[in-house]
């Protein structure tokens, strides 16, 4: 799969880190502990949270793997993990790796809080960790993702703007993400943050587990509770639950009516090309990728990521955090052939196989 252009600079700065976090002068190599010295060699503990959505598998996975082995030489091996959302399991496979003695981890958590305690364990066993794309508790060393309330006010706005003047007269139903994941917070925070007041929210609800068949049963809930001709738009936090929404709108007769997604899945993009979705929120998972593994390569590496991380954030448990936020873009009929396209995320004829051909000609996708 190609991978889009990113000009994101690498860490260069030779300003060896202590791995156990102990309080070395800067510049100073820490010995024995030997981050520093790891030169190319290094070994980097990924973990995702799960498999349903297809992203983790299909782009971050193999775009991690292709820029830690670009930035080492081909020399640095990435050992991976995926939880299936455990937060019990991804506990223990942070155990695992720590007593395997990867020199970094890169951390997707499939609970922020939960992992906390694994994050301490690694960074007791001299080991840096790299929140990855949701903000883990305990004392991590980088954190990369996207504006996550900007997503929600993306998404927000084009609800709106596909309302129009029926924003006024009906009601939406809000299907926000998982209680467990602290992203899902911010997406509806900047969700409200553009739909409050403008349009009335007639159920709303926090999605276990982020699963489609959970945001169907939820749907099918709203519909007997308001009423199939109330109901005038959805907003779906992501792909994977728009899909189960869909198919509950479907069961009552409902079409018609715009349902929000993000992720940019395959599914969702084909959706959006045949109308039953309005837009996603395509996320640039290859500029997301490298910067995780440019910031889990200098920090196995013992260099500073001055460089690299230009912003800080604070977690819960963790002031100024050295932090990349990557910008997100709003992905609809109109721009599919200038986003996923020509990013490489899709081929044409990926999106447009037989039984989505006739819709991709209507909108001009060939």
């Amino acid at each position: 799969m190609r991978r889009a252009a990113v000009a994101v600079a690498s860490g260069t700065l030779a300003v060896a880190l202590a791995a156990c976090g102990s309080a070395k002068e800067s510049g100073e190599k820490s010995e024995g502990t030997g981050t520093a010295a790891k030169g190319d060699n290094i070994k980097v503990g990924l973990l995702l949270p799960e498999n349903q959505t297809a992203r983790y598998e299909k782009f971050d996975k193999p775009l991690i793997e292709k820029k830690v082995k670009e930035l080492t030489n081909n020399k640095g091996e990435v050992v991976y993990a995926n939880a299936k959302q455990d937060a019990s399991l991804q506990n223990q496979q942070v155990d695992t790796m720590v007593t395997n003695k990867v020199d970094v981890l890169i951390v997707d958590a499939v609970d922020s809080k939960a992992i906390a305690g694994s994050v301490k364990k690694a960074k007791d066993a001299g080991i840096p960790v790299v929140a990855y794309d949701r903000l883990a508790e305990g004392p991590i060393d980088a954190y990369t993702s996207f504006d996550n309330e900007t997503v929600g006010k993306t998404q927000g706005e084009a609800l709106l703007k596909a309302l129009g003047d029926k924003a006024k007269d009906g009601q939406i139903v809000m299907m926000n993400g998982s209680s467990t994941d602290p992203n899902a917070a911010q997406f509806k925070k900047g969700a409200h943050s553009v739909l409050d007041g403008k349009v009335k929210i007639g159920r709303e609800y926090d999605t276990k587990e982020w699963k489609p068949e959970n945001a169907n049963a939820n749907m099918e809930g709203a519909i007997s509770a308001l009423g199939k001709n109330k109901i005038v738009g959805v907003y779906s936090a992501n792909d994977g639950m728009a899909g189960g929404i869909i198919t509950a709108l479907k069961a009552a007769g409902i079409d018609n009516i715009p349902v929000t997604g993000q992720d940019a899945e395959l599914a969702g993009v084909q959706r959006i090309v045949t109308g039953e979705q309005y837009m996603s929120v395509y996320k640039p998972y290859p500029q997301e990728a490298d910067v995780a593994a440019e910031m889990a390569v200098a920090l196995a590496q013992g260099k500073s990521l001055d460089s690299i991380a230009k912003d800080k954030v604070d977690s819960p448990t963790n002031k100024g955090i050295p932090s990349v936020l990557v910008p997100v873009v709003s992905l609809t009929k109109d721009n599919i052939k200038d986003t996923v396209v020509k990013d490489g995320i899709y081929t044409v004829n990926e999106i447009c196989t037989a039984k989505y051909k006739s819709a991709c000609d209507k909108i001009g996708l060939k």
